[in-house]
């Protein structure tokens, strides 16, 4: 702290405690993350303090689409739509559910503020709950990705989301819909292991700049076996030609030993709680494997 102060203005402020609002609890298997306060903030926004929880933030029914009657006041939806972004810093369980909403803020409609408030219903039942992050190695890099492949009914782009572990740690994740169509679920999956490989490249190469490198190959696990078999056959034929700049990147990564792909059963698929809407029993199992729960005792 005293080198730090010769070279930067600064002031030392204890320990962390609250930072932009994120509260920090220090406990005995490490930090506890949580936006408690801001969370009952939005309730308060959208004039729900009291309402009714409900189990999950989406339900399984389908997609949000671009039919039925606007909605009367946009401007707040734009609002508790973009404040509900900001609170998936510490809860990546409504990532999804965030995603499919921020999709209509242009031309809102009922139906979509509907879903909004489930969200917040959800949020309700579940103010306290926070990421944790618990003190672990720094030895593995594990990513989870999944794809759900045309799944937005207006333009039948897929949902793709992953989540990156680094030791127990859940560190990146994200929920966003592919910005073209793809022809076949194999594709649709191949499009998300790339970008989850591009992700966790970038992380390796930020945590060799933080003097931490990563001596383990990462591990990418994905539910789709042809998008498996991809990442390691060299044979190309008429279905891949058109995703070829990224079987080339992946497949390159994986023929260095820097990637190893593997597949994983779809009831451990963890990167499924950022493409589609869960049965609340799998959504809170899923849940508590990307550590999201209330603060410990």
């Amino acid at each position: 702290m005293s080198l730090l102060a010769t070279e930067f203005a600064m002031k030392d402020l204890g320990p962390l405690s609250y930072f932009l609002g994120v509260h920090v609890m220090r406990n005995s298997q490490g930090l506890f993350l949580n936006q408690t306060t801001y969370a009952q903030e939005i309730n308060q926004r959208a004039d729900l303090p009291n309402c009714n929880p409900v189990k999950t933030p989406v339900d399984t029914n389908g997609k949000l689409s671009n039919s039925g009657k606007p909605y009367s006041n946009p401007t707040l939806f734009r609002s508790l739509a973009g404040a509900l972004q900001y609170l998936t810093f510490t809860r990546p369980d409504i990532s999804y559910a965030v995603q499919q909403v921020c999709l209509h803020m242009h031309d809102p409609k009922e139906c979509h503020m509907n879903a909004l408030k489930r969200i917040i219903r959800y949020i309700q039942g579940t103010l306290s709950y926070g990421l944790q992050l618990h003190k672990s190695s720094v030895e593995s890099l594990v990513s989870y990705t999944d794809a759900d492949w045309g799944g937005c009914p207006d333009t039948r782009r897929s949902t793709f989301g992953y989540c990156v572990f680094l030791g127990d740690n859940l560190i990146s994740w994200s929920s966003k819909r592919q910005p073209t169509v793809s022809r076949s679920s194999a594709e649709a999956e191949y499009r998300g292991v790339a970008n989850v490989v591009s992700e966790s490249c970038w992380l390796r190469n930020l945590l060799l700049e933080l003097r931490l490198p990563i001596s383990k190959t990462k591990l990418v696990f994905c539910d789709n076996v042809s998008a498996i078999y991809l990442s390691g056959n060299p044979v190309q034929h008429q279905r891949t030609k058109h995703i070829e700049m990224d079987i080339h990147f992946v497949r390159e990564k994986v023929a260095r030993g820097q990637i190893r792909i593997l597949h994983v059963p779809t009831r451990f698929q963890i990167a499924d709680i950022f493409t589609k809407g869960l049965a609340h029993i799998l959504f809170e199992d899923f849940r508590a494997s990307l550590s999201i729960r209330p603060p410990p005792a």
